[in-house]
């Protein structure tokens, strides 16, 4: 029997997608059932990532004697895609079950289900994917490398804040802003790496101009950042793959020689909103996401601090209906962007009754839909309204792997009322499904006017001055 068959109905459904079935209704179902069977295993997952540093996730699963043993593979393999793009890593090693290891090692080879997340964890952290099977007690402890606590703002520092249209830069003298400014520049459309480094280089210099010295560099740029060394970004989305190379990589390396190696600090766009939110609320254990161009995530520990975890939550699996649109870049269903973007607003859209031009970009559609909800539509109301069911049944699920406290949504498609619906439907599911969790996590949208120059403040605040 497949849970296919007796998949469990949300008790409120998005008026506009009624064929969403959320993974954590779904996770929690299959997990009841294993815990009241009596031929079930458990199984231990471990995913190395950059230093040598370890994460384990613990569960059960059917053993292999039992007739509902064939529901395991659809609930390791989405399992283990939300891990890898939460965490990030390199190898996966499954311990307790040969048969599920030969399995997830089948989904992640060259022709595999899943060869492209293997190939995109094999450029981030430059090693070939691997994924082995091991007896439970050969599986690695876990390691994690405790960060260095962030919102440091003594001495001079600057920060300064990559956007994909314009970069800000602030100058700090303990803690107090002497000179900030927003400088509209187009990185996204430049195939010269040199024309990066150049308004970067310039960007920082500017600012050191109102310092009497430099004791540390922040930066929050877009993008996937391993030892401070950029990996993937779309800020350098023309650069051609050599100068990329030669060029991009080390881009931040060698800002940091040009001011005689001072600290410096590279994060994620994400992380760095929420280290700003963090910084705003006085608060810890914040997970923010944009919705915009796609969905970009970024989490504050209970401590304070950037894990150096991808957040890549775009990429999770949040939907189990398996004829639920496909992403184009990594050709899976179900997966966050089609939920939290600029992309679930156009695909609402015709169920909705509203109809949107071909010609049109996604921002320029996403701007239509906004409109109409101005004039008190009700389909682009409807539209909110389900992106926040949505939203509403994925919090808990993002809770399985993020202690969170404060969740905060942004980005162009939360502009407005839209974002106020959102918000009211997500805190709506979550008192009726999951009131543990509904009392303890606190729903925020930001004052986009605060974020503007506060998260490069907060990217200046990321290295210590030794």
């Amino acid at each position: 029997m497949f849970f296919d068959d007796v998949h469990i109905k949300p008790k409120i459904m998005p008026i506009l997608d009624p064929a969403f079935r959320p993974t954590i209704l779904e996770n929690r179902a299959f997990i009841r059932a294993v815990a009241l069977y009596e031929k079930s295993i458990p199984i231990k997952i471990a995913i190395e990532r950059e230093n040598n540093q370890v994460y384990i996730f613990e569960t059960k699963v059917f053993s292999e004697e039992s007739e509902l043993e064939e529901n395991n593979d659809r609930y390791i393999e989405r399992l283990i895609k939300t891990i890898l793009w939460i965490k990030g890593g390199w190898k996966i090693t499954i311990g307790g079950s040969k048969k599920i290891g030969d399995f997830v090692k089948k989904t992640y080879s060259t022709g595999g289900l899943r060869a492209f997340d293997a190939l995109f964890m094999s450029r981030v952290y430059e090693k070939d994917f691997e994924v082995c099977s091991v007896g439970i007690d050969e599986v690695p402890e876990e390691l994690e490398i405790v960060p260095l606590l962030s919102r440091n703002l003594d001495g001079c520092r600057i920060g300064f804040d990559a956007g994909g249209s314009d970069r800000k830069v602030v100058a700090l003298k303990n803690g107090e802003v002497v000179y900030s400014e927003e400088v509209v520049w187009h990185p996204k459309t430049q195939s010269d790496p040199d024309y990066h480094y150049m308004e970067i280089s310039t960007a920082i210099k500017t600012a050191a101009e109102h310092l009497p010295r430099v004791d540390a560099i922040g930066v929050s740029s877009a993008g996937i950042y391993v030892n401070n060394r950029t990996m993937v970004a779309s800020l350098f989305l023309k650069v051609p793959p050599d100068l990329f190379d030669q060029k991009v990589k080390d881009i931040y390396l060698n800002i940091q020689r040009e001011w005689d190696n001072v600290p410096l600090l590279v994060r994620n766009d994400g992380d760095v909103t929420a280290l700003a939110g963090a910084m705003s609320l006085n608060d810890s254990n914040i997970l923010g996401i944009a919705m915009g161009t796609s969905e970009a995530a970024g989490y504050i520990d209970d401590e304070g601090n950037i894990k150096g975890w991808l957040n890549e939550l775009a990429f999770v699996p949040v939907d189990l209906n398996p004829n639920a649109m496909i992403d184009e870049w990594s050709g899976d269903y179900g997966c966050g962007v089609k939920y939290f973007s600029q992309d679930a607003v156009i695909k609402l859209a015709p169920a909705a009754g509203i109809q949107l031009e071909e010609g049109l970009s996604p921002a320029e559609k996403l701007k239509v839909v906004q409109k109409l909800m101005e004039e008190g539509h009700e389909g682009a109301g409807n539209i909110y309204e389900t992106i926040g069911v949505y939203l509403g049944y994925t919090i808990p699920y993002y809770a399985e792997f993020y202690n969170i406290k404060h969740l905060l949504i942004l980005g162009r498609v939360t502009s407005g009322e839209g974002g106020n619906i959102i918000l009211n439907m997500a805190k709506k599911v979550m008192d009726v499904e999951f009131p543990e969790l509904s009392s303890t996590i606190n729903l925020h949208i930001p004052d986009e006017s605060d974020r503007r120059i506060g998260q490069a403040v907060a990217a200046a605040s990321l290295p210590v001055i030794e």
